[in-house]
């Protein structure tokens, strides 16, 4: 989800209070892709994390571990960690889910093949794995082993929820927790590890990136049918690809058997014809599917703030919740 278009952009300046550690982090990235016996590593890798990105995951755990008072140097070893797991799980996002392009740019599936990619987010995965450990924390390799099986497991639940029907909101969130808000918490949760804090300081770390997380991945997906232009999402993507996104599971549990037999053609069966998507788009509006899952993505950035309550006055904490607002701009 692209944050450029919104009104404000707290990530900027978290971005710039954070700028010489995110260029050693970008350092030790630069350092770490490479590999002496499989050039093809650091093509494929390098075309996909100099593409551009916010680094917003790196950012988060810099901040966590800035707020917490930390003064050591893992914590640039744990972001780039983190970004190493996200990068991963985007090559083979696209495999799966066939891309032709992200960040603007061909795939690296495209431009290589699916085996590349594959092979290449598999040793980005090994090569966090190293990094992590290197912290000589067991608590943060638990973490972030965490977080890796548990993106994993969301990912292979999406693939058997996605087009089905009897698909229920509390198996889109199991999959929003797993997809997106795993390596927010993550990344927030593991600077306050690192940094030696206390139980409940780190659950608040915790609480805040997973909230903020399933209101970024909800704000994603309402965007697919009420975006426009300036967003930089396309109108009905989801529902070309026939993905249960909360919208669509609310009003397929609001729809009576001429609606529901809509639903199943279009989506469960995947017989679409020239203006489903306008029927759906009718059909979302006329149950109020939009606007009530808008209403839980300003619930989520809400939790998301309050969740920082227990922590002290800092300017990375003042950021962080203008970054939970930002998050929600473009649905408010």
């Amino acid at each position: 989800m692209s944050l450029d278009h919104a009104a404000t952009k707290p990530h900027d300046r978290l971005a710039a209070a954070l700028s010489e550690e995110m260029e050693a982090v970008n350092l030790l990235i630069r350092e770490r892709m490479a590999s002496e016996h499989a050039p093809r590593i650091p093509e494929v890798t390098a075309h996909l994390v100099e593409a551009g990105g916010k680094r917003l995951r790196p950012m988060l755990t810099l901040a966590s571990a800035n707020l917490c008072g930390y003064e050591g140097p893992y914590h640039v070893h744990l972001a780039a960690t983190v970004e190493f797991i996200h990068t991963a799980t985007l090559l083979h996002d696209d495999v799966v889910d066939e891309s032709a392009q992200r960040r603007g740019r061909p795939t690296a599936n495209l431009l290589w093949d699916n085996t590349s990619s594959v092979l290449v987010g598999d040793y980005l995965f090994a090569r966090s794995f190293q990094l992590m450990t290197e912290t000589g924390s067991l608590d943060v390799l638990r973490i972030l082993s965490n977080a890796a099986a548990t993106i994993a497991e969301g990912e292979v639940l999406q693939l058997t929820a996605a087009s089905n029907l009897t698909t229920s909101e509390a198996i889109y969130l199991q999959v929003v927790r797993g997809k997106t808000a795993a390596l927010f918490s993550a990344a927030m949760e593991v600077g306050g590890v690192i940094a030696g804090r206390d139980a409940e300081t780190v659950q608040a770390l915790f609480d805040y990136g997973d909230a903020l997380g399933v209101a970024f991945q909800i704000v994603d997906d309402l965007l697919d049918y009420q975006g426009t232009d300036a967003t930089g999402k396309n109108i009905g993507d989801d529902f070309r690809e026939r993905k249960l996104t909360l919208p669509v599971i609310r009003a397929v549990a609001a729809a009576d058997a001429e609606e529901r037999a809509f639903w199943v053609r279009t989506i469960e069966k995947g017989r679409q014809e020239e203006g489903d998507l306008q029927t759906a788009l009718d059909l979302l509006a006329k149950h109020g599917t939009l606007e009530s899952t808008r209403a839980d993505a300003l619930a989520w950035m809400e939790r998301a703030k309050a969740a920082l309550d227990p922590l002290p006055e800092h300017d990375i904490k003042d950021m962080l919740l203008d970054l939970a607002d930002y998050v929600v701009a473009r649905v408010r």
